[in-house]
């Protein structure tokens, strides 16, 4: 039997991003040994790529915010299929987690008398977003890793894990690699807390970073843990679409915030077109008004390029199937325009959207204060994934926490822009503090090193394959293709079953994928191990979406355009089988108590 390293810590949290690096501080100031894995480098998380701002009610720019407006503003966007206890608790609690990241020093944009300045946001009533210029997931990432490198948290950068380790029904661990050498490690942990992000990498074309495979998800699932409203994938409306070598990286929604209008090919801002019903009331009919709002007129409604990110992709997606696209096969986004309405429009993009000015400059050859730039849809989020406590973040499984995308539950069929960073916050929080709860609770467990041999086992065969074996990267390639194409922005019953069977051909040639050379830093290798979270979160999106008959958010179906009042009673819940396959169940949605229905009704 090898020997491996074996790591024990009270806590062990997988993920740095910001959910991670939250909850490892409130476990290590519980007083819990705490160890967290990272599958890239430390300080360069998914979350780094976050550039809008965080959305928390302070009413620093207009003072009518408060936490019952964002609550509403959360349900409504998420087309209330939310976990309306976790809307209530982040709409609550994201001010307090604000305010706590500027005491720990991070460096927000400031209104003329010093307080945090807040930005508008597509599906925000009011201006709500704190933020860094268009750099704020950098500028939290940095906070947190300087408010926790002192803290005693033992990190293990560059280090992937492969299953999660089980004592009966209860988590205890996790088995390891390390990415450099490709050498084995056990984590021996009382409790366990996974913030590995979304599934994105499992489409063609994601704004997402290279680490985004599902692991979070699929290693819950496959120890037990239940998964809620897997059908719902949001596409933002804007990414880059040209050049191809940049295809889905993102521009960020504050583009539109600071005064930014879509066009399509024949000038027009087409948005205007197609306001939702239940948006046309607080959404401007008219260009002026529409700018106004975004120049802090509290009497205007916001533009229509602010609506909710499905509607927004939807409505470009149309533009470009009618034949009014831009060259590349998107629309046009223009905040070169206000020029008409600022002397200086030039030193005002510049400050207010930096990151954006340098990206167009350097990846595109794009001057974005002259000339529009091209964008349309890209796979950006994952609103489903692990199913959760709403006050714990514990899921289906003693021991086994999830915060951040990869659990589910706040944001419903759709989040809104922003929520997702003060998600971080507000839910890393809570992970961090019941599982240290958990681990003082509980105790330890026991780690059969028989699962830790098969583990291994399991890991190092695709170079039992060889060169023989199936190209991992060309089943990855094929993957992303099928479920860019069958499972995507716009969906149909016959084009998902065939992803189904797409999906079972290319599991099939998954395990037998083989790979050459040895394990130091083995690309081909660690897609070969990817493969398996990508297929099994990607077959739960089509066997979700295919159950869910109707139109609902980021789910979008062409042969079931409509919501249905009676679909709206229910999410979508996927466990593992007696059998081993994925089982669909329809369970109800969390019904809103008396305080919530009042206050959805006071701010419809």
């Amino acid at each position: 039997m090898a020997d491996y390293p074996i790591t024990e810590c009270d806590v062990l949290i997988v993920g740095a991003g910001g959910a991670g690096l939250r909850a490892a501080i409130e476990s290590s100031a519980a007083g819990c040994k705490t160890a967290v894995v990272t599958k890239s480098l430390l300080g360069k998380a998914h979350t780094v790529m976050a550039e809008g701002g965080m959305a928390a009610a302070m009413g620093n720019v207009d003072e009518r915010d408060n936490w019952r407006v964002h609550f509403a503003d959360t349900m409504r966007g998420g087309q209330y299929m939310n976990n309306c206890r976790m809307a209530e608790l982040h709409a609550k609690e994201a001010p307090a987690r604000v305010k706590e990241l500027e005491a720990w020093g991070a460096i927000f944009d400031r209104t003329k008398d010093g307080r945090i300045l807040q930005r508008n946001f597509g599906g925000h009533r009011y201006p709500r977003l704190a933020h860094v210029g268009d750099r704020t997931g950098l500028e939290m990432i940095r906070t947190l890793q300087d408010h926790g490198v002192h803290k005693g948290i033992d990190f293990f950068a560059e280090t992937t894990i492969v299953k999660l380790l089980m004592d009966g029904t209860r988590c205890v661990g996790a088995f390891a690699y390390d990415r450099e050498r490709g050498r084995f490690r056990v984590f021996q942990a009382k409790a366990v807390v996974l913030a590995t992000g979304g599934i994105g990498r499992s489409f063609q074309v994601t704004s997402n970073s290279w680490e985004y495979t599902a692991d979070g998800q699929a290693l819950a699932y496959h120890v037990g843990a239940a998964m809620l409203d897997m059908e719902f994938v949001q596409f933002h409306p804007t990414g880059m679409v040209w050049p191809p070598s940049v295809k889905g990286i993102l521009v960020t929604e504050g583009v539109r915030g600071e005064g930014g209008i879509l066009k399509n090919n024949l000038g027009k801002r087409f948005m205007f077109d197609d306001i939702p019903e239940n948006y046309r009331s607080s959404t401007a009919d008219n260009p002026e008004e529409g700018w106004r709002y975004t120049q802090g007129d509290k009497s205007a409604r916001r533009p229509p390029e602010l609506l909710t990110r499905d509607h927004v992709a939807r409505c470009i997606n149309r533009e470009v199937k009618a034949g009014r696209g831009s060259p590349h096969g998107g629309v046009f986004l223009d905040i070169a325009w206000i020029k008409e309405k600022l002397p200086n429009s030039v030193e005002h993009i510049k400050k207010k959207l930096p990151s954006m000015y340098h990206q167009f400059k350097q990846l595109a050859d794009l001057d974005i204060t002259k000339e529009p730039m091209e964008v349309g849809p890209t796979t950006h989020y994952m609103m489903g994934g692990i199913q959760v406590n709403g006050d714990t973040q514990m899921t289906t499984v003693g021991g086994l926490f999830a915060a951040g995308e990869c659990a589910a539950g706040l944001h419903g069929a759709n989040r809104l822009g922003g929520n997702s960073l003060s998600d971080l916050l507000v839910f890393g929080q809570r992970a961090g503090e019941y599982a240290a709860k958990y681990a003082k609770d509980n105790g330890g467990g026991r780690v059969s090193m028989k699962e830790v041999e098969d583990a291994a086992k399991a890991a190092l065969a695709p170079f039992e394959q060889g060169a023989a074996g199936e190209n991992p990267f060309a089943v990855q390639q094929e993957l992303q293709e099928t479920m860019q194409k069958l499972v995507g922005i716009v969906r149909l019953e016959g084009e998902m079953q065939e992803a189904l069977g797409k999906i079972a051909k290319l599991r099939e040639r998954a395990a037998r994928a083989g790979i050459t050379g040895n394990r130091d830093y083995n690309t081909g290798w660690h897609t070969a191990l990817d493969l398996e979270n990508m297929l099994t979160i990607s077959e739960m999106i089509a066997m979700a979406g295919l159950e869910r008959k109707e139109s609902r958010g980021g789910h979008f179906r062409e042969d079931y355009p409509d919501k249905s009042a009676e679909w709206g009673k229910y999410n979508l819940r996927i466990s593992k089988g007696s059998d081993g396959r994925p089982k669909v169940e329809r369970v109800p949605v969390m019904p809103l108590t008396d305080e919530m229905k009042q206050v959805v009704e006071e701010n419809k």
